[in-house]
């Protein structure tokens, strides 16, 4: 073979290897594709969110961690980097890319779902009334014209109190006295428990648990406040990210359709919950 076809030899078969291996070079370069290459995936979490996630014995645990268990099984050989972070930062922490995705309960509205991506949904995330068992005077969302109520910073439940409160005052009541706001739902229900709070604001699916936590101290009201709503997880916006929310969506919908997710809600919840297999457009 002369110098001149061995050189052109050469030349197509690098051009053929370079061919063949662009695909693979091109997934590489999104969210997913570094995370497979790397073998580590950074989840940010509030842990403080009973009984979807919360630390027990040094280990994060409940509902969402079995389901993020559950939907990892795609990613054998991925190492999980887990932060427990306030809620406050989850969000603003997701945007800086300080971590590729939030695993916990974050309620899907308006504002957030147009600048984020969600998955679909986890669970139902809408919002109930806690109360002191002891205290008789509120029968009724009406009746928190004139009360204390609390609920957590920068939350959806936080939105839809607000919303009632202007409701109340719009039907001529004195509305909510005063809406107190905390870092965690575990300080509310401190307050309300001594007397501090008359209510707090937070989604009925963890009012259920929390009651069989504490018996004879808190109840709630038959009545939920603002429109239906659902926790899901979020990633970025973007083409880079919209792999993995893939992955992640995928993996939800299966463990929804093949029995999975019921199970993990007779487990940490006590009881199922109907959630829809795709994302309905948020209404709050």
């Amino acid at each position: 073979m002369n110098q001149r076809l061995r050189h052109l030899l050469t030349i197509l078969t690098g051009a053929l290897a370079l061919n063949a291996a662009a695909p693979s070079l091109a997934h590489a370069d999104d969210l997913l594709g570094r995370v497979k290459s790397n073998k580590e995936i950074t989840i940010a979490t509030e842990a403080r969110y009973a009984p979807f996630e919360y630390v027990d014995n040094g280990k994060i645990v409940g509902y969402d961690a079995d389901l993020m268990a559950y939907v990892l099984k795609s990613l054998p050989d991925v190492k999980v980097k887990q932060l427990d972070l306030p809620f406050q930062g989850l969000l603003p922490g997701l945007d800086a890319k300080r971590f590729d995705i939030v695993v916990t309960a974050v309620t899907v509205n308006k504002d957030r779902a147009d600048h984020f991506a969600f998955t679909v949904p986890v669970a139902d995330a809408t919002t109930g009334v806690l109360t002191r068992s002891a205290d008789t005077s509120i029968k009724g969302p009406n009746d928190l014209n004139g009360k204390v109520v609390g609920s957590q910073t920068g939350s959806a439940q936080l939105q839809a109190l607000m919303a009632l409160d202007k409701k109340l005052k719009e039907a001529g009541g004195p509305g909510i006295k005063q809406i107190k706001q905390y870092v965690a739902f575990d300080e509310a229900y401190a307050d309300l428990a001594v007397g501090r709070l008359d209510a707090v604001a937070q989604s009925v699916a963890n009012l259920g648990p929390l009651l069989k936590s504490r018996p004879g101290v808190f109840a709630v009201l038959p009545q939920t406040i603002g429109p239906k709503s659902y926790f899901a997880w979020v990633a970025r916006k973007d083409a880079d990210s919209a792999a993995l929310l893939k992955l992640f969506s995928d993996g939800i919908a299966k463990a929804n359709s093949d029995g999975t997710m019921k199970k993990l809600q007779e487990k940490w919840f006590g009881s199922t919950m109907d959630v829809p297999a795709t994302l309905p457009a948020p209404s709050i």
